[in-house]
């Protein structure tokens, strides 16, 4: 009896991997085995990474050139924000990260890359956060059965040593920029590279297109610093949520 449990588990294995290996690239989970050799390849982005903080007295970001209902929705929220001393009205909750393309561009967290057949991840120690960026040719899904996502849906590929990535899906509850919202039909652009000049920079060009939103594309660079030295740390952001505030906006301890 133990002998055929034995012989059928190992035919179950068989019939298994057989699926693996007829699945067509670009379908379901990207292939494990049998392209490491491409990886090799690649640039080196090993180590953590930090955005870089702009220089003192550097010039201040450029604003998105909004239109329609997002322009007079952008200035009402922009009163509102001054007219509360600058503090802001959240719709959800604290602990929830900012979605793309703003989780790329925190200061205080850094990032990791992984390089593996059929795709990039991305590891960012803010809120433990992960994306996924398909490198194996599979397509966007259609808008019927796009999902949309705070990270949405991402396919790259690489151009020499720039990774160019293009995701869209992105919830349209979530900000592109300082209070700004786009419609459904964003689309975020990045291409990332090192640095020409210092090989210990890593740089994303942005292009973010949304012709419901947007009068014209809004372009926006982020550029980090590699440390090889240390790792992430772990991020737990509602582990003491369960404490409540009082009028004075203070947290109330037991």
């Amino acid at each position: 009896m133990i002998r055929w449990l034995g012989l059928a588990s190992a035919t179950a294995l068989l019939l298994t991997a057989g699926v693996a290996t007829a699945q067509a690239e670009g379908e379901g989970a990207s292939f494990p085995k049998g392209h490491y050799a491409e990886i090799d390849a690649l640039p080196d982005w090993g180590g953590i990474w930090f955005v870089r903080r702009a220089e003192p007295g550097a010039p201040p970001a450029q604003s998105p050139k909004l239109k329609g209902e997002y322009l007079a929705n952008w200035d009402a929220w922009r009163a509102e924000v001054l007219a509360n001393d600058g503090v802001e009205r959240r719709n959800r909750s604290n602990c929830s990260p900012p979605g793309l393309p703003r989780i790329m561009q925190l200061a205080q967290y850094p990032y990791e890359f992984l390089f593996t057949p059929g795709r990039v991840t991305i590891n960012q120690e803010a809120w433990m956060q992960t994306r996924t960026i398909w490198t194996d040719g599979r397509p966007h899904p259609s808008p019927d059965e796009l999902d949309p996502g705070y990270h949405g849906h991402s396919v790259g590929h690489w151009e020499g040593d720039t990774l160019v990535v293009e995701t869209v899906g992105i919830l349209d509850t979530l900000p592109f920029f300082n209070g700004a919202l786009h419609s459904d039909q964003f689309r975020l652009t990045e291409r990332i590279r090192l640095s020409p000049d210092e090989p210990d920079v890593l740089i994303n060009e942005m292009v973010m297109e949304d012709p419901e939103a947007l009068a014209e594309p809004f372009t926006a660079t982020t550029t980090y610093r590699r440390d090889r030295e240390n790792t992430l740390l772990e991020f737990q952001c509602s582990e003491n949520d369960r404490n409540p505030v009082n009028e004075d906006g203070l947290t109330q301890y037991e």
